[in-house]
């Protein structure tokens, strides 16, 4: 580690996650905020935060376990559908939709100018987004929702600029990412990882709790947070590679 990395830790932390009023978590898909946070979003909606979710492509094309027949217009509702219902079992009533096409089949400005409005419309504290740094994710949709987050959350104080995307300038303080390989905050989380694993269940139209892939996904859930409640001295927690507004620009060395 160099000496200025070093000193900026302690001179310059990143914010502690649950030190925040209002937030806004951002969701690829309508399932994504679960897998990455959804333990978190739920506590902080039982502390009485102001939290909301924005989901920004339909979801139109997880055909592959969907019931038979259903068309990507049809499945677009149901999606929308699950997400409401998923969300509210983690206590979250705030859920807003872009409703761009699922597969990176939109324009990347769209999703830029949907982020930033939405920032204006809620005014979060905090962003939670997927970490668009992670060298494996090979979705379009993964890797573009968190750099739209990104430039969003960097913006978002700046009123002028924000008005050029037909947005209202917001107060972020800090950008959290999750799917993220390298962890600098974490939020204890023990007891609600089995509510995350009912909240996956309302997306039917991708999940069924007999299925392989759920039960691999919940294994993962498990293992993660046992390795990130290791790494925070607990015995569960979820990890956010959380940047504040010191972090977010210029300072090369407070990245991680």
């Amino acid at each position: 580690m160099s000496l200025t990395r070093f000193a900026l830790r302690f001179a310059a932390p990143p914010p502690k996650v649950e030190a925040f009023d209002r937030y806004l978590f951002i969701g690829p898909h309508p399932d994504d905020i679960e897998i990455g946070a959804g333990a978190t979003a739920a506590k902080l909606a039982a502390a009485g935060k102001q939290v909301t979710f924005l989901i920004c492509t339909d979801g139109r094309y997880g055909l592959e376990t969907a019931p038979k027949g259903t068309t990507p217009d049809e499945l677009k509702e149901i999606r929308k559908a699950e997400a409401i219902a998923s969300a509210k079992l983690l206590g979250v009533t705030d859920v807003r939709f872009l409703d761009l096409s699922d597969g990176g089949l939109y324009e990347f400005s769209d999703l830029q100018r949907g982020v930033a409005r939405v920032i204006g419309q809620t005014q979060p504290q905090m962003i939670f987004a997927p970490d668009p740094d992670v060298k494996s994710e090979c979705h379009a949709d993964h890797r573009n929702v968190g750099e739209a987050a990104r430039r969003a959350a960097y913006f978002a104080p700046y009123h002028e600029l924000s008005a050029q995307y037909g947005a209202e300038a917001a107060d972020v303080k800090a950008l959290a990412f999750y799917m993220t390989a390298k962890p600098n905050r974490f939020v204890k989380t023990r007891g609600l990882l089995k509510l995350q694993k009912e909240a996956l269940l309302c997306h039917s139209s991708q999940f069924t709790a007999d299925s392989e892939a759920f039960k691999t996904l919940a294994l993962y859930l498990k293992l993660r947070a046992m390795d990130f409640g290791f790494r925070a001295f607990c015995g569960q927690a979820e990890g956010f590679r959380v940047l504040g507004q010191t972090q977010m620009h210029c300072l090369p060395e407070a990245g991680l």
